[in-house]
């Protein structure tokens, strides 16, 4: 038996493994168009690679994952959750640690994760072979014939295991979806997940640079479609920071659809309505000399102050005691709700992973193969599957990669 893995990623190394592991017998090899396998990986949880989720198991799929069938994520992960990960590692001689729910090698070294996944590749005997560019692939009666510009191999399986078009320097260039289109396959629209946003008439543009807590809500004409708590990051185009990635998949498609597309900032999440109009109006009662500005001074970073003010319509050196009630309420009201119009992305290039792919309709949840083609298998990113920050992306690599490559190489799991 002759296995081609296309991709040599996470998805790609862990069907390698999981396929070399289950059958010896099988020539098993992996065709990469960067010079080299992983890089993508090394750039993964800043460099320390965050592996995998505590909270990564089938009963996470609704919470932590998107796509059109969450059934599917939830059957796979019931196949290949949390544990099956941190015993693939520990097989291979990985310690790890956890970070809250977040897990991470203890070494907090990416490159010592690489190391490790290419050493159990040697191991096992499977042939990398980089800078293979894959143009075509055919099925035949003898299997499959692919081609790169001048390399014909043949096969008698297939796995995708390419990536989607997130941060393409690293080798996904969004050819697997070409691929998968060319043996009958149908795509979900593809937009960047996981990225950062440009405000149009930035309205903080000079409190770049700012880090404050926030409640980050994403409209889609008008309506919410999901929203996140935590530390927002200003930039000078506009936002960033975690809740603004758990939030930037609906606003990527908002845009591709061509919506009215919104986020809405809620810069004291802590406090309710009524109890920031009454925080603002006991700071004033109790310090009736302060101006607006000064009363603020204990409560957001300096640089977002004259923002606040300048969206509150109110001057900064205006005695807090002096405004009227109405002002007040105004003010309370620019501390919980403030619009942001997004123009768009920061594109696929700054994107950690796609929201689209490949419709998972048309695959197999307990073997991740074809239902349109025999012998092809699709794994990781190319699926229409997309993960919150926290490891849950790198937990789906590795679990539809084992689950493929064991398929795929005779037995399912």
């Amino acid at each position: 038996m002759r296995i081609g893995i296309i991709g040599g990623g996470a998805a790609g190394m862990a069907a390698a493994i999981a396929a070399a592991r289950n059958n010896r017998r099988a020539e098993i090899f992996i065709l990469e168009q960067k010079e080299k396998i992983g890089k993508k990986l090394l750039a993964t949880g800043n460099g320390r690679c965050n592996l995998t989720n505590r909270q990564a198991d089938a009963s996470c799929a609704d919470s932590c994952y998107h796509g059109e069938d969450i059934s599917f994520v939830r059957k796979a992960l019931e196949q290949f959750g949390y544990q099956d990960t941190l015993d693939f590692f520990e097989s291979m001689g990985l310690v790890t640690r956890s970070r809250g729910e977040y897990v991470y090698p203890r070494s907090d070294q990416a490159a010592a994760v690489l190391e490790l996944l290419e050493l159990e590749l040697k191991r096992l005997g499977v042939m990398v072979r980089c800078g293979v560019k894959i143009r075509s692939i055919v099925r035949d009666k003898k299997g499959f014939c692919m081609r790169d510009d001048s390399l014909v191999l043949r096969t008698d399986q297939v796995i995708l295991a390419c990536g989607g078009k997130a941060a393409p320097a690293f080798g996904s260039d969004g050819s697997g979806y070409q691929l998968a289109k060319s043996l009958g396959h149908h795509l979900t629209p593809v937009a960047p997940a996981l990225v950062q946003l440009k405000v149009k008439n930035h309205p903080f543009v000079k409190a770049s640079g700012v880090r404050t807590e926030a409640k980050v809500t994403a409209l889609i004409d008008g309506i919410p479609a999901g929203s996140d708590t935590g530390e927002l990051q200003i930039t000078a185009y506009g936002i960033s920071g975690i809740p603004v990635f758990q939030i930037s998949r609906h606003i990527a498609l908002g845009l591709y659809q061509k919506k009215r597309t919104e986020v809405l900032l809620d810069l004291l999440p802590e406090y309710s309505d009524k109890e920031v109009s009454a925080l603002l109006s006991g700071i004033s009662e109790r310090r009736t000399n302060l101006t607006v500005k000064e009363c603020l001074s204990g409560v957001f970073h300096q640089k977002l102050i004259p923002r606040i003010l300048e969206l509150a319509e109110l001057q900064m050196h205006t005695r807090m005691s002096n405004l009227t009630d109405r002002q007040v309420r105004i003010l309370a009201g620019k501390c919980k709700k403030i619009i942001l119009t997004i123009q768009d992305t920061n594109g696929f290039e700054n994107a950690q992973v796609c929201a689209g792919g490949v419709k998972t309709t048309e695959i197999s949840s307990r073997t991740m193969e074809s239902k349109y083609v025999k012998g092809l298998y699709i794994a990781g990113e190319l699926l229409d599957v997309d993960g919150i920050c926290g490891g849950y992306n790198l937990q789906w690599a590795w679990a539809t990669g084992c689950i493929a490559g064991k398929a795929a190489s005779g037995r399912a799991i």
